[in-house]
């Protein structure tokens, strides 16, 4: 399923990617039903950037997902990559369940607005690999991800405010 999202920051683009790249931001946000994430890896080298982080689902598992995972907590590895010179990059999702059943994907752009503005562009795919369900999976899953999305660009916003 397509996922596409919009955020406008006041800040330029190299101030946006200094919080938003910073593993300690990312391990500091509270999200909607997810534990706070166990950092996998972190590397700079020249003007790309790599952030991956685990996460844990802990709100309300449909007791199909739940059959499905045969008890197991829902995790997933979540991998940014950003070239700060061309201002694209790629987030990635891939559930640790053992058959990868659920996946993302999407290319990431950020575009200096007038003045002294940040627009950030998302756009992706969303899929579950799993026969019958997969769709309303996905159409249940999609609006939780574009969710945590809004509420990080809050907690970004807020911090370049405050860095200001």
């Amino acid at each position: 399923m397509r996922f596409e999202v919009e955020h406008e920051f006041d800040a330029e683009p190299a101030s946006v990617l200094a919080v938003w790249l910073d593993p300690a931001f990312h391990l500091a946000l509270d999200l909607p039903d997810v534990n706070r994430p166990e950092l996998l890896s972190h590397a700079t080298t020249g003007s790309e950037y790599t952030l991956a982080l685990r996460y844990q689902f802990i709100g309300h598992v449909d007791p199909i997902v739940n059959k499905l995972l045969a008890g197991r907590p829902l995790t997933w590895r979540q991998t940014l990559t950003f070239d700060a010179a061309s201002g694209r990059g790629r987030l990635t999702v891939v559930s640790e369940d053992g058959g990868e059943r659920l996946t993302a994907s999407g290319e990431i752009r950020l575009e200096e607005t007038g003045g002294h503005g940040t627009r950030r562009t998302m756009r992706g795919d969303l899929r579950v690999r799993v026969p019958v369900v997969g769709g309303t999976a996905e159409r249940r899953i999609v609006p939780g991800l574009i969710s945590r999305l809004d509420v990080e660009a809050e907690a970004l916003r807020d911090r370049l405010s405050r860095r200001g």
